[in-house]
């Protein structure tokens, strides 16, 4: 009998090779070659599937029930069930994703407690002892919570198992990075770990009917960890991001097959746990002080109005290169608004350390940033600071133009709540709020002079 020939298969890109790497050579990926078992001529997997395939059992439109239908599960947080769509979904599968120490474990336990005084809730750990979770939950207040059932294994397998023994309506694993499978011989964490082991559990959920929630870590440089494969899997992925250190922390929905997108969740810790943030703007603004470089922007973090302020500190360079730094903004983008300074204005900037801040931890991806963005370095290097009655917004294009933004009525609605009396932003925005500027050139000018 021949001799089974065996070879390395990438689990992101299905490249094969006779020997294993570390790092595949086609796409790149470390830690994804798979040894398998090559198919003898005339047995390939596609000719065995073929002959051992069943047909499908099918239903009609009318009998098919709609998940939307299904009643879902409140977390006991409302802006949280709004990031979601409504809730928890029976048989759904949600992706909870972010940096160690943000607050996932935290967030988990409060929702796990809620969930658990009036339906069954089973919470897997595989990072840490039955114990140590136990005082999570006791701390964060859910003692009364009975039908929470707490486990620790990082057995796909028996979590499967468990699943669709249990008749749970919860599920929570807590990581996805700590689970395997034992028909697989690589270390728990790799590619084809996360990947085989999150397809066991999905199928149990969506079998049993139960609302699933897995946790995941993301990488240095922001993605979540794993193949990207995992995040096609799920239903929902959410994002936890802000700064484990302090400040907010902001829970968006990066995809949702059931709900929107657009919503976000804005978080602050404190002895309790997790709580939502009544009223981010004036907790925000609360301890501005109105110094060259600081300008307030109007954003929007998902459907949600928000005003922030934008720092900027503007040295003169010790060094040859000169230093830009952003925290909570992007670095391509502030060199480019750098770029269009320099062009556009005639600000001389190449000499300059740039330092640039969006204060408490959050993250921007508005384009309607890059107004409110440019002033604080225009306004950092003149030494000229804004009237305390101004809040700005606004898109800058490469060639200094200021275009419109959109839900620019709920920005200004949110500026004359907190007391603003006027609007540094688009001309093509009507309103008696905004005084209006066509260019870049135009707004520093007017107002920084």
């Amino acid at each position: 009998m021949a001799r089974s020939r065996s070879q390395f298969v990438c689990q992101q890109c299905q490249a094969s090779f006779s020997k294993w790497a570390g790092r595949c050579e086609n796409c790149g990926a470390w830690n994804s070659l798979v040894e398998q078992v090559a198919a003898t001529p005339g047995n390939s997997a596609v000719a065995r599937g073929g002959a051992r395939g069943r047909a499908l059992k099918t239903v009609t439109l009318d009998q098919a029930t709609a998940a939307a239908e299904s009643a879902r599960l409140s977390t006991g947080i409302a802006d949280l069930d709004e990031v979601l769509g409504g809730g928890l979904l029976p048989g759904g599968v949600v992706l909870m994703a972010g940096q160690p120490g943000i607050g996932k474990s935290t967030l988990l336990a409060q929702v796990s407690g809620f969930v658990a005084r009036q339906h069954r809730v089973l919470y897997v750990s595989g990072e840490e002892s039955i114990s140590q979770v136990k005082m999570r939950v006791m701390r964060l207040g859910s003692a009364d919570s009975t039908d929470l059932q707490l486990a620790a294994s990082s057995s796909a397998e028996d979590i499967a198992a468990s699943v669709q023994a249990g008749h749970y309506d919860l599920v929570v694993v807590d990581s996805v990075q700590t689970l395997s499978l034992a028909d697989i011989s690589s270390a728990p964490g790799s590619v084809s770990q996360i990947t085989n082991a999150s397809n066991v559990i999905i199928r149990a959920a969506k079998a049993a009917h139960t609302a699933t929630v897995l946790v995941g870590h993301v990488t240095k440089e922001g993605s979540i960890a794993g193949p990207k494969v995992l995040e096609h899997l799920v239903d929902v992925v959410l994002q936890f991001e802000g700064d484990r250190y302090g400040g907010f922390r902001v829970v968006r929905a990066q995809k949702n097959r059931y709900g929107s997108t657009s919503e976000a969740a804005i978080f602050e810790m404190n002895e309790d746990g997790l709580r939502i943030v009544a009223n981010p703007s004036a907790s925000l603004l609360a301890e501005r002080q109105n110094l060259d470089g600081s300008i307030v922007l109007a954003t929007m973090e998902g459907a949600r109005p928000l005003l922030v302020e934008i720092q900027a500190l503007v040295n003169p360079t010790t060094f040859g290169y000169p230093k830009r730094t952003a925290s909570g903004f992007d670095l391509n983008r502030l060199n480019v608004l750098i770029a269009v300074l320099e062009k556009r204005t005639k600000l001389s900037l190449a000499d300059k350390d740039i330092y640039l801040n969006v204060v408490g931890g959050l993250r921007l991806s508005d384009p309607a940033a890059d107004l409110a963005v440019a002033m604080a370095i225009a306004s950092a290097s003149a030494g000229r600071k804004l009237s305390d009655d101004a809040v700005v917004f606004g898109e800058v294009g490469l060639g200094g133009e200021v275009r419109s933004v959109q839900g620019w009525h709920s920005r200004i609605k949110e500026a004359k709540k907190l007391g603003f009396t006027y609007a540094i932003a688009p001309h093509i925005h009507k309103d008696p709020f905004i005084r209006g500027v066509s260019s870049l050139r135009q707004a520093l000018i007017d107002y920084l002079q």
